[in-house]
Formats: structure tokens, sequence, C-alpha cells
């Protein structure tokens, strides 16, 4: 990375923080007319998000910002400090292409090709279990943002969630949603442990192409690859990385090479 993309990702982490204690990020903010889902949009070539899985939960501290009780255009909202056993029935909406790229209400940039999530008083992130109850199909999504600000509406997804549960034509759906608690690891041995992680750049039947890619790839990005069989697809991954923040910086690589829905498994 360059002199110059390290001071913006500086200049992010901290506008992120500072925007997260306030909880007016992402689609939370009062003064931003985006937030408005009659004028969002789903992206203008849509990319397959069949391959996505559900977010994995894991233990995660809660975030710096995005946590504090906050009032909204005249209203107050207390943030949930223990959410074990919390569920809730109501409407979930979903937002997407206006969002993308911005910041969440806890300082992480949405990307709606994650499984992701707004709500407005569960802390931050929280994993939740989402069913649609038009069509029975449900999921995991992880919460890192504030909202939806409308009127029985209880959820908003991202493009990719909302997708997997059939909400994007619909628009919204009745959902039930319900918390899921990690504990914390009981000893420092297990907190110390070190994570692993990939990323999955794409899925094809195609094992010749996803070959030929892996080796560009391997040569492009000096990282190992390999492929995982699934059904009738070949998952082409590449190797491990202990540090989280080493897999994001190759993650930005892989997104902007052309492979946008790329993404980052927990092993």
């Amino acid at each position: 990375m360059n002199k110059r993309n390290d001071t913006w990702r500086q200049r992010l982490s901290w506008l992120g923080l500072a925007l997260g204690l306030t909880a007016l990020a992402g689609c939370s903010s009062s003064s931003d007319s985006r937030y408005d889902l009659k004028d969002d949009v789903a992206p203008s070539a849509p990319i397959s998000v069949d391959h996505i899985e559900g977010a994995v939960p894991k233990y995660e501290p809660y975030s710096l910002g995005g946590n504090k009780s906050y009032r909204l255009r005249g209203k107050s909202y207390t943030v949930i400090k223990d959410p074990t056993g919390f569920t809730e029935r109501g409407e979930a909406s979903w937002y997407g292409k206006k969002f993308h790229g911005h910041l969440t209400s806890n300082g992480e940039v949405y990307d709606m090709y994650s499984m992701s999530a707004a709500h407005k008083t569960l802390p931050l992130p929280s994993y939740v279990k989402v069913k649609n109850l038009d069509n029975g199909k449900e999921t995991i999504v992880r919460v890192n943002d504030r909202g939806p600000f409308h009127d029985g509406r209880i959820i908003d997804l991202s493009y990719a969630a909302a997708n997997k549960l059939d909400v994007i034509k619909t628009g919204t759906a009745n959902v039930e949603i319900e918390v899921i608690i990690v504990e914390k690891p009981s000893s420092q041995h297990e907190l110390s442990k070190h994570p692993e992680y990939t990323i999955q750049v794409v899925a094809s039947p195609h094992k010749d192409r996803i070959d030929n890619l892996s080796k560009q790839l391997s040569e492009k990005l000096s990282v190992d690859t390999f492929l995982t069989p699934v059904n009738k697809n070949y998952r082409l991954m590449l190797v491990p990385f202990k540090d989280y923040k080493q897999t994001q910086d190759v993650l930005e690589q892989v997104q902007k090479i052309g492979y946008p829905s790329a993404f980052v498994k927990k092993l």
C-alpha cells in the first residue's frame, strides 16, 4: 500500500470513530437525505450473491462507536446492554447502492455485498438470525449499523442479505429476528489463539477456468490459492491468513481487480 492509501485509511478510521460515537454515521444520519428506501436502488449490474453464505457468529467485543443511547428525529433510543434472549417481529427493509462505501454507525464501511444489517437498539456488532415469515427463508447477519427509522420496520438488510431472503423484489417483508449470543472465551489461552481467515474469490462449475484464475491471482497477489469443491461448484480460495488487517488489505486488492463480491471467511 502506498503512503496516500495509508493516509486515507487513517482519516477514515478517525472519521468512523467520531461519527460512531455520536451514532450519526451510516443510515442513521438525520441530516443525510440518502436515507429513504424509495430512492435506494440495487446495483446497476448485480453480481451473483449465491455463493455468499450467512455471517458466522463469533465472539466480538462491542465497538467503541455507535453503542451510546441517542436521540434522532425527536425520538430517543436506548441501546440494549444485554441482548440475551432478544427476539422481535416486524418488517424488514433493505439498503443498497446509495449507501455502499459509506460509513456505518460503528465506523466500518458499508458493503452491500456483505451479510450485514442495521438495527435501532441492538449493541454493535451483534449476530442475528433473520427469518422471512412470508416464505420461510432464513439467514444470519451481522448488525453493524443503526436504522431503519421508518414506522413498523425493525431491521434494514444489506443487499446480499435481502437477496438471500427474497426481499429485493417486494422491498419489505415480515420477519422474525433472534439474537445469537457467542460467549466470551473463558480462559486467557483461548483469547490468545489466533483465528485464521481465508478469502473466497469466486465460485464456478468450470474447473478449468477456476484453475487458470487461481494461477493468475497467485502470481499477481503473491499468495497461495486452493480450490474447494462444493456440490457442482469449485470455490477459489486464498490461503489462510492469521492477521485480520492483512486479510482485509488483500481483500481490497482482490475487489479492485474485478471481484467485488469476494469476501472473508473465518476458519
